[in-house]
């Protein structure tokens, strides 16, 4: 969100940056003054600040860039000068408002940029109207192709993780003429303060480490659906070079961090690039679904593996 920020994130050896994302409204950037945050422990308890760790979930409210479009262009030109020298793209991103709107902002931003993520799928759209999230095929198609058609640098979609079927978002969005696809947002989430009231008194949008399989699900669904020549970007769950190789083997051609950031530092990114070392990409991306069968291929288990559950069950009273 500032240029310091993301010179430093070029800085660690992020392959790509994308800056904080903008839109039209006013009221969106206003949320950023409401913005709260509580890290939570596995066993439920929130983190006193700067306590974080990387294994803590995040409920979050948060809101757009408070700049003023022209002034975010010059914050994105010189960041994009500085990654040019040290091979890092860095991307410009909106969050979609109205699709007209973000055509325009697009149409902008593309002059500064070599691409544009378009982000429809913002988990605090379902309780903030200045941001909108699409869930719907039609409606994702619709938008896509209005910022495509002002849009003449790749594009990038990113879709929500809440939705009846993520693939035919996902396959809307390409037909429509996006260049990657981003899987998956945040989840919309809500935790009560067992004292009294809830964490950060609302609703707020939630990730972490145990949302990693639900990411992958939809990243490895979508690969096999769009086949290995649309690239996929994952996120959400990857706080560890671990969790970088699953969204990989999944399907995925990158991977998102952003969690992983705000507890460690930009440091961490140059951790998660080590733990890449030696492997052969052409390879190693969706090497995992080779494995993965449909349910109805898959063979009679011997012995019946819920049998060690039901042994520790209570005896019945025989009714």
């Amino acid at each position: 969100m500032s240029r310091e920020g993301l010179f430093a994130c070029i800085d660690a050896g992020a392959g790509a940056v994308v800056a904080k994302s903008v839109n039209e409204s006013e009221a969106a950037r206003r949320q950023l003054d409401i913005a709260d945050y509580a890290f939570v422990s596995g066993d439920g308890a929130v983190r006193p600040p700067g306590a974080a760790r990387l294994g803590d979930g995040l409920l979050n409210r948060s809101g757009l860039a408070q700049v003023e479009l022209d002034e975010w262009l010059a914050v994105l030109s010189d960041a994009v000068a500085y990654g040019a020298s040290r091979g890092c793209p860095v991307i410009g991103s909106i969050t979609l408002g109205e699709p007209l709107a973000a055509a325009r902002i697009g149409r902008a931003m593309a002059v500064a940029v070599p691409a544009v993520e378009l982000n429809i799928g913002a988990p605090h759209g379902r309780e903030a109207p200045a941001v909108r999230r699409l869930t719907e095929a039609d409606a994702v198609g619709e938008a896509v192709r209005t910022v495509r058609d002002a849009v003449d640098v790749p594009l990038f979609v990113k879709l929500p993780g809440q939705a009846s079927d993520v693939v035919a978002l996902a396959r809307a969005a390409r037909s429509a003429g996006a260049d990657a696809v981003g899987l998956v947002g945040r989840y919309p989430g809500f935790l009560p303060d067992l004292d009294g009231g809830a964490v950060l008194g609302s609703w707020g949008a939630w990730s972490a480490p145990g949302c990693l399989p639900m990411s992958l699900y939809w990243v490895s669904k979508t690969r096999l659906a769009l086949g290995p020549e649309v690239p996929l970007i994952g996120t959400n769950g990857a706080r560890t070079p671990a969790d970088v190789r699953r969204f990989l083997a999944s399907g995925a051609s990158a991977v998102e961090v952003v969690t992983a950031l705000w507890i460690e530092g930009p440091g961490v990114i140059a951790e998660l690039v080590a733990g890449l070392e030696g492997l052969d990409l052409a390879e190693f991306v969706g090497s995992a679904l080779a494995g993965a069968r449909d349910y109805a291929e898959i063979p009679p288990v011997s012995p019946p593996a819920w049998l060690p559950y039901t042994a520790r069950a209570p005896r019945s009273s025989g009714r």
